[in-house]
């Protein structure tokens, strides 16, 4: 695979990182050519949502939508933050995938019954419940290979102008904090800054 990477980077005019976390990797083993950061951009139908009306509530409506798989790591942050927040929150998780099964045992061990796990859904639907919800969720594994990588997810919820609440860490954690407004971050996996983040929100 190395080979393969050395062959055609040696032979591109100029090479696109979808993340500025890459760099020094690319740096370090290419150093001569010529890049450019092109980050992940955001569909059309993000811009220009208005916030529905609806009744101020002392629970908190926290919202993910996309993937349930083991680099999101769901199962290990979502369960445990939901059993210490309790009622004062409800969490509304969207998706499947790989470790979807995981995150509902976890939920069901601990008795959580202020979330709610439903099935992937089309994108006009998705919009509505973006609107509704009074925060946006995103969580990345604990793992070294993620400390490079931009989730595309941030560009959308950034668009939405929602409150966001990102585990995450790395080169993802330093762009949420500079550039993303309103929005908290807290070491993958770690409920107890889960929760201070959480409640540090505007």
């Amino acid at each position: 695979f190395k080979q393969f990477k050395r062959y055609t980077s040696a032979n591109a005019g100029k090479v696109n990182l979808v993340s500025e976390g890459f760099f020094d990797y690319f740096l370090q083993y290419y150093p001569s050519l010529d890049y450019e950061v092109f980050t992940n951009g955001i569909d059309e139908e993000f811009f220009g949502l208005t916030e529905k009306a609806q009744e101020i509530s002392e629970q908190q409506t926290i919202l993910y939508a996309g993937n349930i798989g083991e680099g999101q790591g769901l199962h290990k942050i979502v369960p445990q933050l939901a059993k210490k927040m309790g009622d004062k929150i409800h969490i509304q998780l969207i998706g499947g995938g790989g470790r979807r099964s995981k995150l509902d045992e976890e939920l069901k061990a601990l008795g959580c019954n202020n979330v709610s796990l439903l099935a992937p859904v089309k994108r006009d639907e998705l919009l509505v419940k973006y609107q509704e919800a009074d925060i946006l969720f995103l969580h990345l594994n604990d793992y070294d290979a993620f400390r490079k990588v931009l989730p595309s997810k941030v560009f959308e919820y950034a668009a939405l102008g929602k409150p966001i609440l990102a585990g995450v860490s790395g080169y993802a954690a330093a762009f949420v904090n500079k550039e993303v407004s309103n929005s908290k971050v807290f070491p993958p996996c770690n409920v107890e800054e889960a929760e201070r983040a959480l409640l540090s929100l505007e």
